[in-house]
Parts: C-alpha cells; structure tokens; sequence
C-alpha cells in the first residue's frame, strides 16, 4: 500500500508533468523511438516477407531464420549496440529494429503465399503483369496478415522501448521505482492505442470481400509459429 501512495504522489507531482522530464514529452518521446523503430523494421522487413512469398522460394528458411531471431534476447543486442555506439537512443533503435523484423518477415510471407494460385492464374490471364499482380491483386488480398505483422512488432517495440533506461536513452527510461510502475501502465495504454489505430488501419486498407478470410490466414500463421 505505501509503495502505491508513493505511485500516486508521484503521479499528483506538479513538476511530473512538464518540462522535458514531464510525462508528455516522455510519451511522445517513447512513442518516437517506437516508431522509428517499426517504420525501419518495416522497410527492411516487408520488401524481404513479399518478395519471398511472392515467388515462394526460402519461405521455411526466411520463418526459421526469423524464429531464431526471436529467441535472441533484446537486452543483449541493446548491449552489443550500446559497446558499437555509446549512450543515446541509436543502440535502442538497432535492438528494437531487431526485434521488430522477425513478425513482419514471417507474416507477410504467408499472407503472399496464402493467395489462391486460381487468383494468381486468373490476374495472369486478364492480362496482369507481374508487379501488377503483386500490388493490385495479391498485396491486398495479403493486408490481414501483413498488418497483423506490423501489430505484432509494434506493440512489442512498445512494450520492450522501456530498456533505454539502461542505457540511458529518452522516453519512459527511468530507474525510479514509484515511476517505473507509473510507466509501465502508460506502456500498456500506448500498446492499446497503437494496436487499435493500426487495426483501423488494417480495415481501411483490407477489401471488404477479402476479411471473411483472415480468420483461416490467421489460424495458419498461428500454427507456423508454434511448429
């Protein structure tokens, strides 16, 4: 109970809640490592998960690889980073990028491979050529699983940015205990938030007659995952 007394009278500190050290410059400040971390995960990683799919060749080498790479904890790349680059925000960018590659690798190769061959035949025979095909037809009917990918890496970035305490990087990095706790629920409302805004997203971009199938694509990635 007095470590909660100790949360709210942090929280109800005047001097909390502005400045540079003040809860909203630490939000957005955290909200900005996550998304450079994702937006650069996304360029390295989803270029490599389509064209993979696209063509489906290394597929099970590129999800193995990936799945290997989760089992990499992030602490330990934020290190080797921290030794290569010093105090700062770069190493939590680079062990961040790291961690969000391996879900937008392995989803969007399988939403790309999960295209109906007949639709691809189909596209082929209107007269489709090939980048045609890929942005006009299987990119699209591959959204669900793409952006379930990038929602996934997201809200772990969200969830894991909280390491740059350790090396002394912005955003929610504190070793302060009655603000860790304090933290770490504004964490999880911004890994709300996120997940919601990226799912909007996700209908917009998500053709009306495509979304009864994501339920099946979903439960194949699930599978993929656990294997």
């Amino acid at each position: 109970m007095s470590f909660l007394m100790s949360v709210l009278d942090w929280l109800r500190d005047s001097s909390h809640w502005t400045g540079d050290d003040g809860i909203p410059m630490r939000t957005l400040q955290h909200a900005q490592i996550s998304f450079e971390s994702v937006a650069i995960g996304a360029v390295i990683a989803l270029p490599i998960g389509i064209a993979l799919g696209h063509y489906g060749k290394f597929g099970n080498l590129a999800i193995n690889m990936s799945n290997a790479a989760r089992a990499v904890p992030s602490f330990g790349i934020l290190i080797i980073a921290f030794q290569a680059f010093g105090l700062g925000d770069t190493p939590v960018v680079i062990a961040l990028v790291a961690l969000a590659i391996p879900p937008m690798v392995t989803n969007s190769y399988v939403g790309l491979t999960e295209v109906d061959k007949d639709v691809r035949d189909a596209a082929r025979g209107m007269g489709y050529r090939e980048l045609a095909q890929l942005l006009r037809i299987e990119l699209p009917l591959a959204v669900p699983l793409v952006m379930a990918g990038i929602r996934t890496s997201a809200v772990q970035v969200i969830a894991t940015a909280t390491l740059a305490a350790f090396i002394g990087g912005g955003g929610y990095a504190t070793q302060i205990y009655p603000a860790v706790f304090a933290w770490a629920v504004a964490v999880a409302l911004l890994a709300v938030v996120t997940e919601l805004a990226l799912g909007g997203v996700e209908r917009v971009l998500v053709p009306r007659g495509v979304r009864p199938e994501r339920s099946r694509m979903t439960r194949r990635v699930t599978m993929l995952k656990t294997a």
